[in-house]
C-alpha cells in the first residue's frame, strides 16, 4: 500500500474522527484517529508512520482539498475527488469536481459543459497536455496562495 504525505493522512485522520463521532459515545481525539489511521496502514503508531510518510515527495494536491483554477482557459473551483501517483516520474492522475459546470467550447453558437475532469499533472499542479494555443488543458491553484 502507497503511503500518502503527511498533510494527506492527516486530512485522512480528520474524516476519520468525523465518521467515528456519531458511533463513539464518547468523542474520539484527534490522536486516537491518528493512531487508528497508523493502524490501518500497518504501522505501530502514528510516529511510524508519519516517518514513513515523510520520505515520500507530497503530492501537489490532496484528496478533499478545495482547489481553483484554469480547465481549457476557463476558470474553475472545485473539490480533488481523485488522486493517483502515477509509475512516471512527478506525475499525477487527478479528478476534480466543479462547483459549477465549465463550458469546455470557444463558439458562440455551441456550448459544452463539464462537471468533473481527470486529467495529469506534474508536480506544479500543471498539466503537460496542450491546448491548441499552447496553453495547459489544467492549471491548478490553490484558495489563498
Amino acid at each position: 500500500m502507497t503511503i500518502p504525505d503527511v498533510s494527506d493522512l492527516k486530512n485522512q485522520a480528520r474524516r476519520l474522527r468525523t465518521a467515528l463521532r456519531s458511533d463513539q459515545p464518547q468523542e474520539p481525539s484527534h490522536c486516537d484517529a491518528l493512531e487508528l489511521l497508523a493502524k490501518q496502514y500497518g504501522y505501530r503508531d502514528w510516529n511510524t508512520l508519519r516517518a514513513a510518510a515523510v520520505h515520500r515527495n507530497p503530492s501537489p494536491v490532496s484528496l478533499g482539498e478545495r482547489v481553483t483554477g484554469l480547465y481549457l482557459g476557463q476558470p474553475f473551483s472545485g473539490e480533488v475527488v481523485s488522486v493517483t501517483k502515477l509509475p512516471t516520474a512527478s506525475r499525477y492522475r487527478v479528478t476534480i469536481a466543479f462547483d459549477a459546470p465549465v463550458d469546455v467550447v470557444t463558439f458562440e453558437s455551441f456550448s459544452a459543459f463539464r462537471r468533473r475532469v481527470t486529467s495529469v499533472i506534474d508536480d506544479t499542479g500543471t498539466s503537460p497536455a496542450k491546448t491548441s494555443n499552447g496553453q495547459p488543458q489544467l492549471l491548478i491553484g490553490r484558495p489563498g496562495r
